[in-house]
């Protein structure tokens, strides 16, 4: 199956970030399969770019803005028999009609039923009723409602043949059928009246119609033909047709009441089957939505190493540590881990070890008993003991204090720990991931980290790259940033200009991809215009500006250039003035000196002073 943009593609999506041929899906030696057809914005499978992979249930499949959960059967039902509408086999001329109405239902009112007999055709009746509206109530397969539905229907109805047909309220086409050919198999087609059902669907009444005898278009003679309408509230979803050509089991005026009752508690059912597939679909895209806040973005070669490693290591349950800079993008990536591993549909749990003080922490983490200190009212469970079955991330593990190091060493070695104030041990079954933006070899050495629980948690390790190691990703990242923003504050944002794109590729972002989504989130709260202009960036941002050109260096080529130049000429009259004391220079001109340290490494004016002092 192919999915692309073009026509042809058994997908079609209508996205400019799709190409023509996107990628193909396929089943190849019983495994599934998608593999990309060289897309420029690439596929994505649970946030990772892949060239091909195995799919399993429950995968996310990325493919420009749209997002497609993969669901497979638990198995194959069972194969429906075909349905013709036609003139057979109705009972043509002669034949005795009956009709009843939803409200005249005998079943349905109570105040009815009390008055009539109780035999034991009656309590049999009321039997199958609660039977079915029990069978069928919690069901929220519409498939499989309406196959167990006609199951129940042929055990207490003496049909041949029956079919449930959904149909287009509007339109009056069959939208899906479930028919049975109890006689013949499912080889031969269920031959449904075309008057019948015009009938029962314009008056939304059943029918009943018995004749003598009569010949079909298939050359039966039936009999009886008995066809309710599916109705819940004032929409008309379908019939369940019966038909049989025995005529010592002809429908009777008993039969139409209980498969009319039948049917309106049937299309309650269906009308519930629908609303939950509806609930759940728009949950499952909701879900998507949300987990794509959290994909990572970029196609660089540092990148695609990122994306590998992720792949090799989600399927196992080793411990993994994730160093690198503030903002590289470290909880992505082990949400990312989580997300490929075995243990995707279980909780993720996420700690940030520098927000608490160490009490706080440890019953965060570990929970707590009743009574355990003065402000435990009740007994809380701790971030182990929530994420069971799934996968702990502790973010920023090289602030833990000596002592929460030791007992996080202990929860590591035997995968058991205690609440705070408790006194049984609680195993636990849960992956372990953490971060870090600490040199924690040199923590050990220095004595500010234990070394045995250092290799505890060093298993395996990866370094995200810091964004100036990647900046051929910045275009993209800045995009994504942009769109995203964009549609939080209900903005058009068309895209980012050549020259404020000129000063996201010169800027050095020592806050990484954090301070890039700050940067652009401010772009756009703060942009006027359909395109992101450079005076929508920060300040910082902007300094960094490379000089396109010396075209007249006394005519800088804009404004941002002559702010630039201006600036570069203050700070060096103040050095000048100051015998190049940073410090002294910095209170002369009013600002901090690490703010003055920056302007100079971003203006390059140690090697404009350089320049100065030569000539």
């Amino acid at each position: 199956m192919s999915i692309g943009r073009a026509e042809g593609n058994e997908i079609r999506l209508d996205d400019d970030a799709v190409a023509d041929r996107h990628c193909v899906m396929e089943v190849s030696d019983g495994r599934r399969m998608i593999r990309d057809l060289d897309s420029r914005t690439g596929t994505l499978v649970n946030g990772i770019p892949v060239r091909e992979r195995e799919l399993a249930k429950g995968d996310e499949i990325t493919i420009g803005n749209s997002t497609f959960l993969l669901s497979v059967d638990a198995g194959r039902r069972a194969e429906s028999s075909e349905v013709e509408v036609g003139e057979g086999p109705g009972t043509g001329t002669g034949a005795q009609v009956k009709k009843l109405r939803y409200e005249e239902l005998t079943f349905l009112r109570p105040e009815s039923l009390a008055a009539l007999p109780a035999t034991e055709r009656m309590a049999r009746n009321l039997s199958v009723l609660l039977r079915i509206s029990t069978g069928i109530g919690a069901m929220r397969d519409e498939e499989l409602l309406t196959w167990t539905l006609l199951g129940m229907v042929f055990d207490v109805i003496p049909a041949e043949r029956g079919a449930i047909l959904l149909m287009d309220e509007e339109s009056g086409e069959i939208r899906s059928h479930t028919a049975w050919d109890r006689v013949n198999g499912p080889d031969y087609a269920v031959q449904v009246s075309q008057e019948v059902l015009r009938r029962t669907a314009d008056e939304r009444v059943s029918v009943l119609e018995n004749a003598e005898s009569a010949q079909g278009a298939d050359g039966s003679k039936t009999q009886s033909v008995l066809c309710a309408a599916l109705v819940a509230g004032e929409r008309f979803l379908g019939v369940l047709y019966l038909d049989t050509a025995n005529a010592a089991t002809r429908f009777s005026e008993d039969d139409l009441e209980l498969v009319s009752a039948i049917a309106a508690l049937a299309a309650m059912g269906i009308e519930n089957a629908r609303q939950f597939a509806l609930l759940r679909m728009e949950n499952e895209q909701l879900r998507a939505e949300a987990s794509l806040t959290h994909d990572m973005v970029g196609r660089s070669a540092k990148m695609k190493e990122v994306y590998q490693f992720i792949e090799r290591v989600a399927p196992s349950d080793a411990t993994v540590l994730i160093h690198g800079e503030s903002g590289t993008g470290k909880e992505l990536v082990a949400r990312a881990i989580h997300k490929n591993s075995t243990r995707r549909n279980e909780p993720f749990v996420a700690l940030n070890c520098a927000a608490f003080t160490e009490t706080l922490l440890e019953s965060e983490l570990f929970g707590h008993e009743k009574g355990a200190f003065t402000s435990a009212i009740s007994q809380k469970k701790g971030y182990l003991e929530v994420a069971e079955g799934g996968t702990v991330f502790l973010d920023e593990v090289g602030e833990l204090s000596p002592v929460l190091q030791a007992k996080l060493l202990r929860v590591l070695q035997e995968r058991e720990f205690m609440r705070v104030g408790g006194t049984k041990p609680i195993k636990i079954d849960v992956r372990f991931l953490a971060a870090t933006n600490r040199d924690l070899q040199k923590a050990v050495k220095d004595g500010g980290f234990r070394g045995d629980l250092f290799h505890r948690l060093n298993v395996i390790s990866i370094v995200l790259p810091a964004l100036r190691e990647h900046p051929e990703d910045i275009p993209l990242l800045a995009e994504h940033f942009a769109a995203r923003y964009a549609e939080k504050c209900n903005r058009m944002v068309r895209g980012i200009s050549k020259e404020a794109l000129g000063c996201l590729m010169k800027y050095e972002w020592p806050g990484n991809i954090r301070e890039l989504e700050n940067a652009m989130e401010r772009a756009v709260v703060v942009g006027t215009s359909d395109w992101i202009q450079t005076d929508d960036l920060p300040e910082m941002v902007v300094e960094t500006q490379a000089e396109s050109g010396v075209e007249n260096e006394a005519a800088p080529a804009n404004y941002h250039e002559a702010v630039r130049q201006r600036k570069k000429e203050l700070i060096l009259t103040a050095l000048e003035q100051s015998g190049g004391n940073i410090t002294e220079a910095a209170k002369a001109l009013g600002v901090h000196g690490n703010y003055l340290h920056r302007l100079m490494r971003n203006l390059d004016v140690r090697a404009a002073m350089k320049k100065h002092n030569q000539a």
